[in-house]
């Protein structure tokens, strides 16, 4: 499993003269999404990718601010047209620069013309606020999307995922020690609690500029949540975008964990002051996850 490379060394002159200059013309990202694995960025991104007014890039999550320098793709996706071709290439020759290059990343849009287009990445809900406030300076205007999704069904999930891949080794998941010795690792932790990934970033990035939304709302109304994000982005809502599926959940036939009552019970209680603090601080269903397990 590839792991988010920590920056520790002093940034080199020409990263300096990037930190305090922000992108003209029509290159960059006009929003990005921070929401972690399993909250519905895979949805998030079907929906843009097939609406008229976006060009999306032919990677879902392009990872480059937390995972720089990566090896090139092993399966690269078929380009579409020559817009995707040139996005390829040009990520390609970006990722192999040992430094975060803010000036050629912003290029990587450029194809998309007059229209939108994003980033889609759940790494970035693992950023630090260092390197979220580079992106933010440098991208002022960009649009923030965090997708929110009850801690305890999304590390659940998220853990599912991980083992279904073999990302990391089977383990005995009716037992309740083994479960959080999983959920304790750096990574796991990094996206499992929401209230301070919301936190870290509305500490750099305007409130009209950033936005949540909730899983919730996901399995509740996908047609209505489609509609909010989308006049947030500045798209049209009714235009159709032909891949609003009723089930929002591609993945849904995948083989789950079984999550016992006990083990749940175990996890709720992991999450207890994460619960206390999503409803206090973000607001909306996430004020009804503690009554779920009885907080």
């Amino acid at each position: 499993m590839r792991r988010a490379r920590i920056f520790n060394r002093r940034a080199t002159d020409n990263e300096h003269k990037q930190s305090n200059r922000s992108v003209t013309g029509n290159a960059g990202p006009d929003f990005i999404c921070v929401g972690p694995q399993k909250t519905g960025t895979g949805w998030l991104y079907q929906q843009l990718e097939s609406h008229p007014d976006f060009w999306m890039p032919p990677i879902k999550e392009l990872h480059y601010f937390d995972q720089l320098s990566r090896p090139p793709l092993a399966n690269p996706p078929r380009p579409r047209d020559e817009r995707d071709l040139c996005f390829l290439q040009s990520l390609k020759t970006l990722s192999a620069r040992p430094y975060i290059d803010l000036e050629n990343y912003a290029r990587l849009f450029e194809p998309k013309g007059s229209l939108l287009s994003g980033d889609i990445s759940p790494g970035y809900s693992t950023l630090s606020d260092k390197m979220i406030q580079r992106v933010v300076e440098y991208f002022p205007k960009l649009k923030v999307i965090f997708l929110a999704r009850d801690p305890v069904e999304r590390a659940w999930s998220h853990l599912s995922m991980e083992v279904r891949a073999r990302q990391i080794e089977p383990f005995d998941v009716t037992d309740s020690d083994e479960v959080i010795r999983n959920l304790r690792r750096r990574g796991m932790l990094l996206r499992s609690y929401p209230s301070a990934i919301a936190a870290r970033w509305k500490r750099y990035v305007l409130p009209d500029l950033f936005r949540i939304y909730f899983f919730d709302d996901l399995q509740k109304d996908p047609a209505e949540l489609r509609r909010f994000i989308l006049d947030f982005l500045g798209a049209d809502p009714n235009k159709p975008s032909g891949r609003l599926r009723p089930d929002y959940n591609s993945k849904a036939g995948m083989e789950k964990l079984r999550f016992t009552d006990q083990v749940q019970s175990c996890v709720a209680q992991f999450f207890k002051k994460e619960l206390k603090a999503c409803a206090a601080r973000l607001g909306g269903p996430a004020r009804e996850w503690p009554a779920r397990y009885g907080f």
